[in-house]
């Protein structure tokens, strides 16, 4: 199956000025994500979606291609999804045609090669049409409503023992993986049969401000990853 990762990296960043670029274990941020698509054996090519000069020869310094991103689409307010889009829409003019794209955040460099190669198996295997990475939660929630607090996905009055919560995932934003029609129909990275991929909390770790680097450090001291040389 021919499957390509995407990973989208604007200049600009609000929490942490030129976050992609900051160095992480040695390395800039994004090339912790390059190197992961790389790693995975499921991958044929990784393509880095920017705007940034930097960033690009950055990237291809680290084995990506490169797709110049229009300034349109680099703003706050542009979506993933029209930056995915258009990678596609260029490769196509090439002849360039994915049964698979893998997008990866630049923000979630805790995650493998390996990782990205079982989400792939999984998709295949539940013949799903899209797929998103999940960490397991027992976390109990609230919300206010007209200034009046409530409870979310359990009852107070009957607090259940954290263990007997049926089972519950937040979206990490690691990796997401969807055929093409997808993308192009619903202008959306999920849609019809969605699997969902569960990663440790740790492998979860998403990077937005100063604190998760330094958290992030330790965490990448902690996790085996192999990389090409």
């Amino acid at each position: 199956m021919s499957t390509l990762a995407i990973i989208p990296a604007r200049g600009g960043s609000k929490g942490v000025s030129r976050k992609n670029l900051r160095p992480l274990a040695g390395k800039p941020l994004i090339a912790h994500s390059i190197m992961d698509a790389k790693e995975a054996k499921l991958v044929n090519s990784v393509y880095v979606s920017t705007d940034d000069p930097e960033i690009a020869e950055i990237s291809r310094l680290y084995g990506a291609e490169v797709i110049d991103r229009p300034a349109e689409l680099a703003g706050d307010t542009a979506s993933s999804e029209s930056a995915l889009l258009h990678v596609l829409t260029e490769l196509e003019k090439t002849g360039i045609s994915p049964e698979l794209v893998i997008f990866l955040q630049c923000t979630s460099p805790i995650r493998t090669g390996a990782d990205i190669d079982q989400a792939i198996e999984q998709l295949i295997l539940e013949n799903a049409d899209s797929l998103l990475s999940v960490c397991p939660s027992h976390k109990f929630l609230w919300e206010q409503v007209n200034g009046l607090a409530q409870s979310i996905n359990y009852d107070y009055r009957q607090r259940p023992r954290r263990q007997d919560m049926l089972p519950q995932f937040v979206e990490n934003g690691s990796l997401y993986i969807f055929k093409p029609w997808v993308l192009k129909s619903l202008g959306n990275r999920l849609g019809g049969q969605i699997s969902l991929f569960s990663m440790s909390e740790e492998a979860s770790w998403d990077i937005d401000s100063m604190v998760d680097f330094e958290i992030a450090e330790f965490l990448l001291s902690k996790v085996e990853k192999f990389y090409y040389p």
